[in-house]
């Protein structure tokens, strides 16, 4: 088996493995900015001699062609390969046991819903939507942040619902909420028909995400007072404090801050989109192959 894949990394906004047309091949594929800072020329994976020699591709010896600045971002591509592999040989664990349900991921504002959505979409071969993003659309305005000025919160919430019914119907779809989704019972029972997934990232990182990119469009933050890293960590503290029951009422709960102590770095801010997604099919599998799951409706029996 050769599969050979010419990369652009600083370019690429996908990530997986296909085959390579009538070759008995599979081309790997990088997510958005990893090649940032390097240039990947060429991936070859390569059947052994032994798995040639026995028509199997179990046995893959990967080959890796590259320039770089330094030896430490050839580390990192190793690495960035490593998960890629992983990534992919984790979906196909999950994919059966799915049964082409849904996947909901719930989470505070900036918690990466987005990114880490898309990539799951892409490995289980999913479509993704962005339910503030269907928002807009059904509405006619281009931000929710105008939606919440000219009309009101509740308004925003209703219409966020009726995204949500109409989701509950469809197949094979991941899809990023809004970070106040959770604060409505009836959110809860629509994405009951899928698996639901927290991203729960500790709140100085999301301060500091929010902050460096400005609160303009976030309707919750932008009027508070303070500098932006200030009024970003208190307001999302009081939010927390706010849907922390809601949020926890999620099949899966994927806590950034285990996977960054898992690898020996306590920065949640080092971590890649791709870890993140590993970690989400990791609990996604253990939720459904599991045999019960005490707990997932108390948020709706005590609201």
């Amino acid at each position: 088996m050769e599969a050979t894949s010419a990369l652009s990394c600083q370019s690429c906004s996908w990530i997986g493995i296909k085959r390579s047309g009538r070759r008995r091949g599979r081309d790997l594929r990088f997510p958005l900015g990893f090649g940032d800072g390097r240039m990947l020329q060429n991936v070859s994976l390569r059947a052994s001699p032994a798995a040639e020699a026995s028509h199997q591709s179990r046995s893959v010896e990967l080959r890796i062609s590259s320039c770089f600045k330094k030896n430490e971002e050839s580390k990192s591509l190793h690495l960035g390969v490593d998960e890629a592999l992983i990534l992919k040989g984790k979906s196909e664990d999950v994919i059966p046991y799915l049964n082409e349900r849904c996947i909901y991921l719930v989470g505070m504002m900036g918690s990466g819903k987005t990114t880490v959505g898309k990539i799951l979409a892409e490995v289980l071969g999913y479509s993704f939507f962005d339910s503030d993003k269907l928002v807009e659309q059904a509405v006619g305005m281009p931000s929710v942040a105008q939606i919440f000025k000219e009309h009101s919160e509740a308004f925003f919430r209703d219409n966020e619902s009726k995204v949500l019914r109409d989701l509950s119907s469809m197949h094979r779809l991941v899809v990023a909420t809004g970070g106040g989704a959770v604060i409505r019972p009836i959110n809860w029972r629509y994405m009951k028909h899928g698996v639901s997934v927290w991203l729960d990232v500790p709140l100085e990182a999301l301060a500091r995400r929010i902050s460096a990119v400005g609160t303009e469009s976030r309707p919750l933050l932008h009027n508070e007072p303070g500098d932006p890293y200030t009024k970003a960590l208190m307001r999302l503290s009081a939010l927390s404090e706010e849907r922390g029951d809601a949020y926890a009422n999620a099949d899966a709960r994927v806590c950034l801050q285990n996977i960054a102590s898992r690898q020996g770095n306590g920065d949640v801010s080092g971590l890649t989109p791709i870890a993140i997604a590993i970690e989400a099919l990791t609990k996604i599998e253990s939720f459904l192959t599991k045999d019960s799951a005490p707990g997932r409706l108390s948020y709706l029996k005590s609201s």
